[in-house]
């Protein structure tokens, strides 16, 4: 009994220093606020003016990347899908979002929008107001996205 306790007091002293480590290690990182890229939306991506503010983007433990988009009124991504799906949450302004042969719905700050997998979809401001949202989608072998035709003015009227 008594070899039985030098080794379990060796053990509990083993995993309080590893707890130490991790402590010490990437297991919490804050990133702050504006110290990611900001650039203006591709032409090849985007109608009209938008702006991408990334937030945070892949890790080695996670594949979910996430943007803060700004639509100037009329701005609209082209028609993708993304493999994993994607989640919208409207920050402010008024937007539109539609699926590949459905009417366009008007989203709200505070509407939260989910996008299953492979759904062909577009999103963005309204004719007449900006909109702001958070993008949420995860990589699969790298890509979170398949970027595919632009939305014409026709489309986007509809």
């Amino acid at each position: 009994m008594t070899m039985k306790r030098p080794f379990q007091a060796t053990l509990l002293l083993a995993q309080l220093c590893a707890g130490a480590a991790l402590a010490d290690s990437d297991g919490i990182k804050v990133v702050a606020n504006g110290s990611q890229a900001s650039m203006a939306g591709s032409a090849d991506y985007f109608s009209g003016n938008a702006v991408v503010d990334m937030l945070f983007s892949p890790t080695e433990y996670s594949q979910v990347s996430g943007a803060h988009v700004t639509f100037a009124p009329g701005a609209r991504t082209a028609w993708h899908t993304h493999p994993r799906g994607q989640t919208l949450i409207v920050t402010s302004g008024k937007g539109w979002v539609q699926e590949w042969g459905k009417d366009k719905q008007e989203i709200h700050p505070g509407d939260v929008v989910r996008i299953a997998p492979g759904v062909k979809h577009w999103h963005g401001a309204t004719a007449s107001n900006g909109m702001r949202h958070i993008a949420l989608q995860e990589a699969v072998d790298g890509r979170n996205v398949e970027w595919l035709e632009q939305v014409g003015d026709d489309q986007y009227a509809k």
